[in-house]
């Protein structure tokens, strides 16, 4: 499981096309009207197993939550299952408003 700064994770959104990861973040309904990174599929964590489908496997694939705990456990679980190329948001959202995004907004 490899760990990504908010920094790095701009530089790669504003790669080719083809090389763009795969956003999935795993917050509440709630948080994720509050905030989120543009382009970002939200999938609960909660519903992970059950949607397990909707990921693609090979893809690479970024995994964004709050402060970066619940995406570790979601990465850890997607590993678990098969999953190669995951990338936990160091940080979460909370790291992206500070120090890519300050628009995004804090909770």
């Amino acid at each position: 499981m490899r760990q990504l700064s908010a920094r790095d994770l701009n530089l790669l959104l504003q790669a080719e096309t083809e090389k763009r990861p795969r956003l999935i973040d795993v917050r509440e309904p709630w948080e994720f009207k509050l905030a989120s990174i543009a382009g970002s599929t939200h999938l609960p964590m909660g519903e992970i197993p059950s949607r397990i489908q909707e990921i693609d496997s090979t893809h690479p694939t970024v995994v964004i939550c709050h402060h970066g705990v619940r995406s570790l456990q979601v990465v850890a679980y997607l590993e678990r299952q098969g999953f190669e190329n995951l990338h936990n948001l160091e940080g979460g959202i909370d790291a992206w408003s500070r120090e890519v995004d300050p628009t995004v907004p804090f909770y």
